[in-house]
């Protein structure tokens, strides 16, 4: 299969030019830099535990984990107010951490960092409402409350890990915001996702439905390749901070910004 990284580089920085509605669709593998292992890449854990094989080591302890290049590129574009939405499949609060409007952004199988209120739906930090998981443990919806662990400060409600597990229901007004966006976009960057879990996946399939370029960047082979308008099987970090770093001078060398 041909590599051809910079042609790659110069089309999306040119449709990221041209978007009008560009919206980011993320997967662990954009984390993989940072030092997080993915789940159905060659090395990723699902992957490894199919095979019989012991969980992938992490190559940075998970307290020193930090946003990386690719990351930092997609609030990039939010800073020159070329992404409209971003919807990430991931759990590990990196995207936040980097810098992306929280308003801008559906963490449609949560937050490992975030619990949320059954009662009332209202999200906290952690720290915020004194839930120490050493003590409470992680709070999942299958859990038996624990006598005396904190409730929602707005209503007394229970309070649940914002994470969506297997069977659990996908965070509504999340799903709902995607769902618009994917169908409202001109231009999808699909980044880091094997695309094998739906309902989330089904999203690229709207982009696509609604007339939209779809880029897909993942190493691993997906059902949606055939249908991606631009496919690429390079890093996510070799492509798109280049990328966003071309389409950035592109647009200081219009006029007005136009």
């Amino acid at each position: 299969m041909e590599q051809r990284p910079e042609r790659d580089i110069e089309t999306i920085a040119r449709w990221i030019v041209e978007g009008r509605h560009i919206v980011a669709f993320t997967g662990a593998g954009i984390s993989t830099d940072s030092g997080i292992p993915d789940f159905r890449g060659p090395d990723g854990v699902w992957t490894r535990r199919d095979a019989g094989l012991s969980p992938p080591q992490w190559r940075v302890a998970s307290n020193r984990i930090e946003p990386n290049r690719s990351h930092l590129a997609l609030v990039e574009l939010q800073q020159l107010g070329k992404i409209q939405f971003l919807i990430t499949q991931n759990t590990d609060n990196l995207h936040r951490r980097s810098g992306i409007r929280p308003d801008l952004l559906a963490e449609l199988h949560g937050n490992g960092q975030l619990v949320r209120c059954l009662g009332c739906d209202r999200q906290y930090a952690r720290q915020e409402v004194g839930w120490d998981a050493r003590q409470w443990g992680p709070g999942y919806r299958t859990q038996k409350p624990v006598a005396g662990q904190p409730a929602c400060l707005a209503c007394g409600g229970r309070l649940i890990s914002s994470v969506v597990n297997f069977g659990d229901p996908l965070p509504q007004q999340e799903w709902a915001h995607a769902d618009r966006h994917a169908r409202a976009c001109d231009l999808m960057l699909v980044l880091g996702s094997s695309l094998v879990v739906d309902p989330a996946a089904s999203l690229v399939g709207r982009a696509v439905g609604s007339g939209a370029r779809v880029v897909l960047v993942n190493r691993g082979e997906t059902p949606y390749d055939v249908v991606a308008t631009l496919r690429v099987w390079s890093g996510i970090g070799e492509v798109i901070p280049p990328a966003v770093e071309r389409a950035r001078r592109a647009l200081e060398q219009r006029p007005n910004g136009s």
